[in-house]
C-alpha cells in the first residue's frame, strides 16, 4: 500500500473516533438547554439521562410530574410507552442465547397447534390478536421472531384499529416495513404460550423483571404496581390539557412498562454496551438487513409507498425493537415512544456507547427532542424527520 493510501485508511478509521471524542456538555449546560426548550415548547415536564463509555454519567429531572406541582423526580415513575418494544427485543435475544428462539424459523414451529385455533386470553380477552381471524390466510405460517421484532409481518399496528375490527394481514411476511405493536404482540403469545418442550411457555412479565432486578431497575415493570402510585407522573397533551396516568393491568410488550429516568438510563446503559447478551445477539440487534431499508419518508402514517431510490436515506434500516442508522459518529441506533401525552426517546452511538434517554409526561417537549440530542452527542445522523415528519409534540 502507497504511503497516501495508509495516510488514508489511517483517517477513515480515525475520523470517525475524533467525531465521537468531543468534550460531552456539562450538567449545568444540558439543564440550561434542558429548561429553554421546556419554556420554549411550554412543556411541564422532562427527564433526561446521558451515558458515556457504557456507564450512566448525568441524569436530571425537571419541572412538574401533575397538575398539583408536585416535582418531577429522577424516581417519578413515567409511561415508557413503545421503549417496551426494545426491552422486549433484548429479553428475546437472552432466549435466542439460550436456545429456545431462532430468529427465522416460522413462529409455527414454536407452538403446539396452529395460530388461528388460540381463542382469546381466558383472564384480558383483549391481550393478544383474535388469530381465529387468520384461518383462511395461510401466510401467518411465515411469519418468524425477526419479523415480528422489525414491524415486517404485515399486520397494522393493532388489529382494533382496522375498520372491521379484525386481525389482517396486508403484505407477504417479511417483504417490506411497516409499524406494527400487533407484530409484537404475537411474539410475546409465542413466548408465553408456545412450546414447553423447548423452554417456552414462559410469563414474559417474570423475564423482563429478572432483567430488571439484575440492573437495578427497581421502579420499572410492565404491569402496574401499586407502589407507584406515591411518586407517578401524570401528562399533558398538545393543548395543555392535563391526563391521567393509565394504570396497565396487563403485560404487553408493544407499549405496558411504566419506568424511571433513574432505571431506563440503566437499560439504555446496559444495552449499548451489549451487557446480557451474548456479542452475536447485540450485534444482530443494529445489524443492517437489506430486507429491512426503511424506504418511506415517515414512519407513519402506515403502508406508505416507498420513496424514489434516489430520495431513500441508504443508511436506515430496522433492527429487533429498535432503528439503526449510520451517521458522522458511526452506526447508532435509537427507538421512541409516543402517546397523547407522552414523549419518550432513546439515542445511542456503538462506537462511543453514549446514548441520550428523555423521557417526558408533556408530548410537547418532543418539539425539542432533536436539538437537544444534538446539544449533547453532537452530529449522530439520528433519523427524526423520519420518525416524527411534522408531527413532533402534537397528540
Amino acid at each position: 500500500m502507497r504511503p497516501r493510501e495508509v495516510i488514508l485508511s489511517l483517517l477513515s478509521v480515525l475520523l470517525p473516533v475524533m467525531a465521537i471524542a468531543q468534550a460531552l456538555p456539562t450538567g449545568s449546560a444540558i439543564d440550561a438547554e434542558v429548561n429553554k426548550i421546556m419554556s420554549d415548547t411550554h412543556a411541564m415536564g422532562m427527564a433526561v439521562a446521558v451515558i458515556d463509555r457504557g456507564k450512566v454519567g448525568y441524569v436530571q429531572a425537571y419541572g412538574r410530574r401533575n397538575a398539583k406541582r408536585d416535582p418531577l423526580t429522577t424516581d417519578t415513575v413515567m409511561y415508557g410507552a413503545s421503549i417496551t418494544k426494545t426491552v422486549f427485543a433484548y429479553t428475546v435475544m437472552q432466549l435466542v442465547d439460550q436456545g429456545k428462539l431462532k430468529l427465522d424459523t416460522p413462529l409455527k414451529d414454536d407452538l403446539d397447534q396452529p395460530l388461528p385455533s388460540y381463542g382469546p386470553d381466558p383472564v384480558f380477552p383483549d391481550k393478544h390478536g383474535p388469530y381465529p381471524d387468520l384461518a383462511g390466510d395461510s401466510r401467518w405460517e411465515k411469519i418468524t421472531p425477526r419479523m415480528c421484532l422489525t414491524h415486517s409481518t404485515g399486520f397494522s399496528n393493532f388489529w382494533f384499529i382496522e375498520p372491521d375490527q379484525k386481525l389482517h394481514i396486508h403484505f407477504e411476511p417479511g417483504t417490506r416495513i411497516s409499524y406494527s405493536g400487533e407484530g409484537f404482540i404475537l411474539l410475546q403469545f409465542v413466548v408465553e404460550h408456545g412450546r414447553t418442550a423447548q423452554g417456552l411457555g414462559l410469563d414474559v412479565g417474570d423475564l423482563t423483571k429478572a432483567n430488571f432486578e439484575r440492573l437495578g431497575m427497581t421502579r420499572t415493570s410492565l404491569v402496574w404496581r401499586p407502589d407507584f402510585a406515591a411518586n407517578l407522573a401524570d401528562g399533558w397533551n398538545d393543548q395543555g390539557q392535563s391526563q391521567g396516568n393509565d394504570r396497565r393491568s396487563k403485560v404487553r410488550v408493544a407499549g405496558s412498562m411504566d419506568t424511571t429516568i433513574s432505571d431506563l438510563s440503566k437499560f439504555a446503559a446496559a444495552l449499548v454496551r451489549g451487557d446480557g447478551l451474548s456479542a452475536a445477539s447485540r450485534a444482530e440487534m443494529t445489524k443492517p438487513l437489506p430486507k429491512l431499508h426503511i424506504t418511506t419518508a415517515h414512519q407513519f402514517p402506515l403502508f406508505q409507498p416507498d420513496l424514489p431510490v434516489s430520495e431513500q436515506r441508504k443508511d436506515l434500516y430496522v433492527g429487533l425493537g429498535v432503528v439503526s442508522f449510520d451517521g458522522p459518529q458511526g452506526r447508532g441506533f435509537f427507538k421512541g415512544g409516543h402517546d397523547g401525552q407522552t414523549a419518550n426517546t432513546m439515542v445511542c452511538v456503538d462506537a462511543s456507547q453514549r446514548c441520550v434517554v428523555i423521557l417526558s409526561n408533556d408530548v410537547r417537549s418532543e418539539a425539542g427532542f432533536a436539538g437537544l440530542v444534538r446539544f449533547i452527542l453532537g452530529e449522530t445522523g439520528v433519523p427524526f424527520d423520519w420518525e416524527y415528519g411534522d408531527h413532533a409534540g402534537k397528540s
